[in-house]
């Protein structure tokens, strides 16, 4: 079993930050590409940013300058540091993760239950 939790949502002003978290936890091999999606109300869940274990990343254009992702595989957590929110970066964000349990095992794609993000005045 394995179980990603996301924290450190809540509401914000505009131009505030706010710092998501990650954890996976069970019966985990490996961590390979870790990810940070959003879903606003009534739109798709989109991608925002991505990490892999050797620390390449890419961003989403709306997020590039403002976020930043980050991960710490000695703990199997993932973080998003978000500064200059906008009330468009409002959402449920989502963590992802393609993950190995065993040796020799392919990975699958997990998701955590996602945490809420309000940007408002």
């Amino acid at each position: 079993q394995v179980q990603l939790v996301e924290s450190g949502g809540g509401a914000v002003q505009p131009g505030g930050s706010l710092r998501l978290s990650c954890t996976a936890s069970g019966t985990i091999f490996s961590i390979n590409t870790m990810r940070w999606y959003h879903q606003a109300p009534g739109k798709q869940r989109e991608l925002v940013a991505s990490i892999t274990r050797a620390l390449t990343r890419n961003y989403a254009d709306s997020v590039k300058g403002r976020f930043t992702i980050s991960r710490d595989n000695a703990k199997n957590t993932l973080y998003l540091q978000m500064n200059s929110l906008k009330p468009e970066d409002t959402a449920v964000y989502y963590c992802n993760a393609d993950i190995s349990t065993a040796w020799g095992r392919g990975v699958e794609g997990y998701w955590g239950q996602g945490t809420q993000v309000t940007v408002s005045s």
